[in-house]
């Protein structure tokens, strides 16, 4: 028991320290969009004097800086509801950054019975874990899929990561995992988080590539 205690309670700090790093990523994106915004009449101002000088080179390399720059807040996913807007862009946009493709489609209400909290951890959990496994591949094979939908009364959640590494073997029921100890509480956590709400969870692994498929009941009705 004591044990126990002592593993729930690592496990409470590793949420913790998990959903701050959320919403840190969340509120950094927010706050490179803001800034975009307030400096888009200097960036029309600078093109103009470029534009009466007739300087159409200074002007077409002015615009592919503003479009790298932009392209790592752009928001790609619009999925109806915004904590899954704020948690996946945020993730897509640090996937991007280290040279990762997303591949994304969402498509959830507006109102989830599933807490903001609990949809943090499971939606932040898999998108790391995801992140991580990639960052061992080459660049150019780096890729992640993820897909969201209602089916019925459930919330389906899928990601789909690249691997370095063959088909995993099992452990005890779970995949073996190297990441270290944070990792495996994440995992622990986004499990029991499944459980208690009387969800299901899925982890598959093939040459290549590795799936986790969720379901989630939905108390209310889908929009």
């Amino acid at each position: 028991m004591l044990f126990d205690r002592r593993i729930d309670k690592k496990i409470e700090a590793y949420q913790r320290e998990l959903i701050d790093t959320h919403y840190r990523e969340v509120e950094n994106m927010y706050r490179q969009m803001r800034g975009w915004r307030h400096d888009y009449r200097n960036h029309i101002q600078v093109m103009k004097v470029y534009a009466e000088r007739g300087d159409l080179d200074a002007i077409k390399q002015y615009l592919d800086m503003l479009d790298t720059d932009l392209s790592t807040v752009d928001t790609v996913i619009k999925s109806g509801n915004a904590m899954v807007d704020a948690i996946l862009n945020s993730k897509i946009s640090l996937a991007r950054s280290r040279r990762i493709e997303v591949h994304a489609d969402a498509h959830v209400p507006v109102k989830l019975s599933i807490s903001e909290l609990d949809l943090c951890c499971i939606l932040g959990n898999l998108f790391d874990n995801a992140i991580e496994a990639s960052m061992a591949l080459p660049a150019d094979e780096r890729q992640i899929r993820v897909y969201m939908d209602i089916k019925g009364s459930q919330l389906y959640v899928s990601f789909t990561n690249f691997t370095a590494v063959g088909k995993m073997k099992k452990q005890g029921g779970r995949f073996a995992t190297t990441k270290g100890e944070g990792h495996g509480f994440g995992l622990r956590r986004m499990d029991a988080i499944v459980e208690r709400i009387g969800g299901y969870l899925s982890r598959n692994s093939e040459d290549g590539a590795f799936t986790t498929e969720i379901l989630l009941p939905q108390d209310e009705p889908s929009d």
